[in-house]
């Protein structure tokens, strides 16, 4: 019949034209139909979603609790995963720190028209000399006041046993020989477990120079092609992320030179302070002690201090109480100058972080991978923080319009807004002239979109 196949044709019209537009069809009958009386009506059972059953704070809750679980574990497979290279990893890292602090040095070189090859080796070789030189000289000092320091320390330790009997724990020369005994005895039954330690620290040494020649061997290149380096690895990414990424590398490496530069200097003038004292208090040691003092330094509060209480107990063995309290002087003059005057003229130039932030820093990173790891952790929290910043204000990867780097100077507490997009194409390269005051120009990254 003509009316049923009218309303057929109708119908599929009618429900192509909903399913394309995603909402329920209507029903509309046609003039054939207006007798025929009302059409069937279909009842279809919709249950609710759990999106209607849950409220909308569980729901976000949610969202962002499988998110947070999946950071968690990739970033314990990201540790493991370092913990396992840790051989590579940790000198890559070395190299990384030493071609900030010598980058400036052979860009300057190249700028003044000398091979780029001949200018890292040039810069290596200089900085082998100045290590081993150091080290030697260190060396030579130990063995020249080993025996002087010896005597010292024997003199040193019958005062203390002196100072114990007379002390209100009236300890006897007796019961210290006794726990004497107790530590000889303790040595001698674990033989077994110190030979196996010595096998470890053998093991510890074979890493220790190989990754000793993978530093050099990466330090050359880096500081060589560094830029090179750099662009390949952003080409890596997809086209959109290619030039904000560079951008951002380059103003977190102008961060970390900047911090490195800053963290050298801070640790010279502690070294000198202290070195100066010791010697003036004819603390055995003092060139030793005073290098040491410099290398702690590299660690943010915490290595100075630990640095200068070891040779607050040298002075105390070697040279008695009143020595020793004249040392522990000097140390805490010259953390003050440090914490009052140095890091705030000289590190809150390189990079803005909280002191907070930096303890918590340097306990994760201490936990995480020791020594090392604290050592690293103040470091890569100052570019971080300088990468994330950018990429938050300037997400197209447009230049910063003052000459600082974001994160080197305290936040201002405005709201962070994103910059206007540039009047130059998107796929604009990322190397356009830095700020006049970064010192790595020269290695900044070329790439084309």
């Amino acid at each position: 019949m003509g009316w049923a196949q009218t309303f057929r044709d109708r119908a599929r019209t009618t429900l192509a034209a909903a399913e394309s537009r995603n909402v329920p069809p209507p029903f509309t009958a046609g003039p054939e139909l207006q007798d025929a009386g009302p059409p069937p009506v279909v009842v279809v059972n919709q249950r609710s979603s759990s999106e209607d059953l849950l409220p909308r704070g569980v729901r976000t809750a949610g969202a962002w609790a499988w998110r947070f679980i999946l950071f968690v574990v990739a970033a314990y497979l990201m540790l493991r995963l370092i913990g396992l290279l840790r051989v590579v990893v940790i000198p890559v890292v070395v190299a990384l720190l030493l071609a900030a602090l010598f980058q400036p040095a052979s860009a300057g070189l190249v700028r003044r028209g000398m091979n780029r090859s001949l200018s890292a080796g040039l810069i290596l070789v200089a900085a082998l000399l100045l290590v081993f030189g150091g080290l030697g000289l260190i060396i030579r000092t130990f063995i020249g006041q080993f025996d002087t320091l010896s005597a010292q320390v024997s003199e040193g330790i019958g005062e203390i046993q002196s100072w114990l009997s007379r002390s209100p724990l009236h300890i006897t020369d007796a019961q210290l020989n006794e726990y004497v005994d107790r530590a000889r005895e303790t040595v001698t039954g674990n033989q077994d477990a110190l030979t196996s330690g010595a096998l470890s620290t053998a093991t510890t040494l074979g890493e220790v120079v190989t990754g000793f020649f993978l530093v050099l061997f990466t330090l050359f290149f880096f500081l060589r092609d560094g830029g090179g380096i750099w662009s390949f690895l952003c080409r890596l990414l997809p086209r959109e992320a290619r030039v904000p990424t560079a951008r951002s590398g380059h103003y977190a490496w102008h961060t970390l030179v900047s911090y490195v530069h800053a963290t050298v200097l801070v640790a010279f003038v502690d070294a000198v302070g202290i070195g100066i004292g010791l010697a003036l208090l004819r603390v055995p040691l003092a060139l030793p002690l005073a290098a040491l003092v410099f290398l702690g330094a590299f660690i943010p509060v915490v290595g100075a201090t630990v640095t200068g209480a070891v040779a607050v107990l040298v002075a105390l063995v070697a040279n008695g109480p009143a020595t020793a309290i004249a040392v522990l002087a000097i140390v805490i003059a010259v953390q003050q100058l440090e914490g009052h005057v140095l890091q705030p003229l000289i590190m809150g130039r390189a990079v803005a972080l909280h002191p907070l932030a930096v303890i918590l820093a340097i306990a994760a990173g201490v936990v995480a991978a020791g020594i090392v790891g604290g050592l690293i952790a103040v470091p890569l929290l100052a570019v971080l923080n300088t990468a994330i910043r950018y990429l938050v204000r300037h997400p197209g990867g447009e230049p910063t319009t003052d000459k600082e780097p974001p994160g080197t100077v305290e936040s201002s507490g405005e709201p962070i807004a994103s910059a206007p997009a540039p009047s130059a194409p998107a796929q604009a390269s990322p190397t356009d002239p830095p700020p006049a005051s970064s010192s790595v120009a020269a290695d900044t990254p070329r790439l084309t979109t």
